[in-house]
């Protein structure tokens, strides 16, 4: 049940958190073995949430007059291609790791796909006696052993017209802290309705709008008590950033209107696992415990152009929106908008 909650809120945490333990044994086989997997592993879900917490910004061209008001609730779902749940694990790209079927690779399941049935590694560590052993890993599970196929994410946004043409807004997810999980987004960006400069702007049947836009998306899992490798202060830290500049027009409609936009979306991950961890060394002669702390840092970029076409229902101070946004990780955003 935590991993899948864990799931719902941010994908990058969560899918290592069904795969903490395996991580563990993957370290115990060497920094730069686990290095290696998380990498592959975790990419397509670093990329899909930074992707998905960018989208959503602009419903529209038009721009709250001064000190009008609106609130909204946002829900974004990035669609998950098939090439993006796997990725092929090749035996010589590791030191002390390789499949325990014999194969030379095979494709194995990423941060949004399923290992059916599950694909087993194996690596050689020293015992207490000072012997070399051979030991089983279970590689870890993806968003596909849930049966999701999208990469959902949900916060709340604000936005208020400071002065003529130009608005404000604020995206926010509480912290959320269940047992030793805790996530949280917060954003800000800035809204300018260009078109107001255009001779003859008021008989236009269209608006444009200008947008500049910040994300922080954070993560933290705490799994010292849950390890199966001893250690002080092991845990799963997931910060993102990631910057938008956006054009958007839309039609003057009454109720129903027309948006679409086209974007530049740039940002960056960084994925740490930190903590002490204790094990024995999986060199052969001479071994002993060894001890490794902050293991490593997995780091992700993205930057790109996304596309946007949307609609937008008005009701008096009640509204709806939906929209569909083209890049490299598609994700569809929809919203319930309060306000005057």
């Amino acid at each position: 049940m935590k991993h899948i909650l864990f799931t719902l809120v941010f994908l990058t945490t969560i899918t290592t958190v069904s795969a903490q333990q395996n991580l563990d044994e993957l370290l115990a086989s060497g920094v730069e073995d686990a290095q290696t997997f998380t990498q592959q592993y975790i990419t397509p879900g670093a990329e899909g949430l930074l992707w998905n917490t960018t989208s959503g910004w602009m419903q529209g061209a038009k721009v709250k007059k001064v000190l009008g008001f609106e609130f909204s609730v946002m829900g974004s779902a990035t669609l998950i291609k098939d090439e993006q749940k796997s990725f092929t694990f090749n035996n010589s790209d590791y030191n002390n790791l390789e499949l325990q079927n014999g194969n030379a690779s095979q494709e194995v399941a990423t941060a949004f796909g399923e290992n059916n049935p599950d694909v087993l590694v194996v690596t050689t560590v020293e015992n207490e006696f000072g012997f070399e052993e051979e030991v089983e890993i279970v590689l870890p599970q993806g968003l596909g052993s849930e049966n999701i196929s999208f990469l959902p994410t949900a916060f709340l946004q604000a936005r208020l017209g400071v002065f003529k043409a130009t608005e404000v807004k604020v995206r926010y997810f509480p912290k959320i802290e269940y047992e030793d999980i805790k996530t949280g987004l917060v954003g800000i960006a800035v809204q300018h309705e260009i078109s107001q400069w255009f001779p003859g702007s008021d008989v236009l049947p269209i608006r444009v709008s200008a947008l500049v836009s910040y994300t922080n998306t954070s993560g933290e899992y705490d799994f010292t008590d849950e390890g199966v490798i001893e250690g002080e202060n092991q845990r799963f830290e997931l910060t993102q950033n990631s910057y938008t500049v956006e054009a958007q027009v839309s039609t003057k409609l009454p109720i129903i209107n027309f948006y679409g936009g086209l974007g530049y979306v740039t940002g960056t991950s960084e994925f740490d696992i930190l903590g002490t961890y204790r094990f024995r060394d999986a060199t052969p002669i001479f071994g002993g415990e060894e001890s490794i702390t902050d293991p490593f840092s997995i780091e992700n970029d993205i930057s790109g152009v996304r596309a946007t076409l949307g609609l937008k229902l008005n009701l008096g101070f009640f509204g709806l929106h939906a929209d569909y946004n083209i890049a490299d990780y598609n994700t569809v955003s929809a919203g319930v908008h309060f306000g005057i």
